[in-house]
């Protein structure tokens, strides 16, 4: 376990402990489990952070999540280290942008990596293009795209409230 192996970081972990037994979670002075904060906590959490992690378990429960919080982490200009969930691998670590790390050896070495690079300036210009090709705004109009491309030709119906519904 990492945080045997480094007892000199520490490790917070923010958030609720789900489809696991909190019984089960590893318990040492290096470890700090804070629960879950509010939306306006959570910036002063993550600007005395070196380092954002994702750790999650890889099993059914995961196996489709789509983490909120890589793009949040990079955006704050944070590096990542997450667990080979799908939708970090692709694309934020083909693209080298974070790390993928499932087991001790493997995160220790791209957390040291991370704690000994001093410049980050191609990092974050890489980081930069990647978000502002997937802000949530270009992904709203794209939607809205596809929905109007699927709807050319159809037929426009109106509800009694007045509502479009498309058919």
């Amino acid at each position: 376990m990492v945080a045997e192996r480094k007892p000199e970081w520490n490790f917070v972990i923010i958030g609720p402990v789900i489809k696991i037994d909190e019984n089960s979670l590893p318990r040492l002075n290096n470890i700090h489990y804070l629960g879950g904060k509010t939306y306006e906590e959570l910036p002063q959490y993550l600007s005395g952070w070196d380092i954002a992690i994702i750790p999650f378990l890889l099993n059914d429960s995961t196996k489709y999540i789509s983490p909120t919080k890589t793009p949040e982490y990079l955006a704050a200009e944070k590096p990542v280290i997450s667990s080979s969930i799908t939708d970090v691998v692709n694309p934020y670590a083909i693209k080298g942008l974070v790390h993928i790390a499932d087991n001790a050896d493997d995160f220790i070495k791209a957390a040291e990596k991370e704690l000994n690079t001093a410049n980050k300036e191609d990092w974050l210009k890489a980081v930069d293009t990647l978000l502002s090709d997937i802000s949530w705004n270009k992904t709203w109009l794209g939607m809205v795209e596809l929905i109007g491309n699927t709807m050319k030709g159809k037929k426009i119906l109106v509800n009694p409230l007045n509502q479009e519904v498309y058919v």
